[in-house]
């Protein structure tokens, strides 16, 4: 299946050529289990290690600090878990960011439920945290950790890692950053103590996270975790393979992918009457727009997108299973009827954004028509 219209990368991209080949590699050479003396098993094990090994070094740690899990949402449960345990004696209150992932805001939920505290703290309009309410939340007693996204996967907006991570430094505080996005299409973040990330949003395959802890950070696995003894190493060794070929050559495409963004930005907001463009218009990921169009069912619109040859998300970008108003929109305050995320992968053409643009505007006309909204 072509890849042409697939606009939808920050759920998944196309799995990467390298990755293709390095999959099947390791399907002829890794299937042994890497636990056992034998030639066989020490060559899987050797794999395994090498994968880790690459992916280590591509998210600056070493691979005795890096745990393979079996997706971003995982790794992102086990970073909030995990830290919450291993650091119990310190308190009970997590803080984190209005917008986080719904993995985190779910293990958050659980960790209230179990008598914890959690202080959510609120964005702007633009998506971007209160950094003077994250620094003071995190300086207060009984903090245990914090947790910010380092760049909303839903709307692009980045966030102020390095002020609150040294905030956190200061306070004592380890900072778990979810890093999804920022390592698929953005700047690596720094000052962190724990990071996710998932192997198919730089084009890896699904079934790849990846959790990486620093050293000195209090950490316990919860009950009934196996962190990479049960992993799959044909996976592994794909996800690495594709990390390190995807992020060799983002540096040329990013600035192509901006341009492109800023082009359905602009055009979006000309053509389209009663369009909502959110999102910071330029602190943000060179590969995702999103809007909001009043009076016009988001999925109605995606539909007809589809129909018409675009692959596109709506509703909360991290809950298509349950298809419900975006947290991140709402807690930005802007519109979540009518809402699209639109997510570019580095083969997208300026062709594919024309066509876009040129369909897009009588595709909401006719659907506002089709609702009976005659004037706008």
């Amino acid at each position: 299946m072509s890849d042409i219209g697939y606009w939808d990368s920050a759920t998944a991209g196309p799995l990467h050529p390298v990755a293709r080949q390095a999959l099947l590699a390791a399907i002829e050479d890794g299937w042994a289990d890497p636990a056992r003396l034998y030639s066989r098993s020490r060559q899987a094990r050797q794999l395994l290690d090498a994968a880790k090994e690459s992916l280590a070094e591509q998210l600056g740690v070493t691979a005795q600090q890096l745990s393979l899990c079996h997706s971003g949402s995982d790794a992102a449960r086990l970073a909030i878990h995990g830290t919450l345990a291993g650091r119990a004696a310190a308190g009970g209150t997590l803080v984190h960011s209005a917008i986080e992932h719904s993995a985190v805001l779910s293990a958050a939920a659980e960790h209230e439920t179990a008598g914890g505290t959690c202080h959510s703290i609120d964005v702007d309009s633009t998506g971007v945290v209160d950094t003077a309410a994250f620094v003071d939340a995190v300086a207060r007693p009984g903090v245990v950790m914090a947790a910010l996204i380092s760049a909303s996967h839903e709307v692009g907006t980045l966030q102020p890692i390095d002020d609150v991570a040294a905030a956190c430094q200061n306070a004592l505080v380890p900072l778990y950053v979810d890093a999804a996005a920022s390592v698929a299409y953005g700047e690596l973040p720094r000052g962190w103590s724990l990071l996710s990330a998932s192997a198919r949003k730089w084009g890896g395959p699904a079934g790849v996270g990846v959790l990486a802890i620093r050293a000195g950070t209090r950490w316990s696995a919860p009950a009934g975790t196996a962190l990479d003894g049960s992993f799959s190493i044909p996976l592994a060794v794909a996800a690495a393979a594709a990390l390190r070929a995807h992020r060799t050559d983002l540096t040329r495409h990013r600035s192509r992918l901006s341009e492109l963004t800023a082009r359905l930005r602009d055009h979006i907001a000309a053509t389209v009457p009663d369009v909502e463009i959110v999102g910071d218009p330029s602190a943000r990921l060179p590969h995702i727009v999103t809007f909001s169009c009043l009076y016009v069912d988001g999925e109605a619109l995606v539909h007809a997108l589809d129909r018409l040859g675009f692959a596109v998300s709506s509703g909360s970008a991290c809950a298509a299973d349950e298809p419900r108003p975006s947290h991140v929109l709402a807690a930005m305050g802007a519109l979540t009827h009518g809402n699209v995320r639109i997510s570019l992968h580095t083969g997208v053409t300026e062709a594919e954004v024309e066509r876009f643009l040129a369909v897009l505007p009588e595709t909401v006309a006719a659907l506002r028509a089709d609702a009976g909204v005659t004037a706008l």
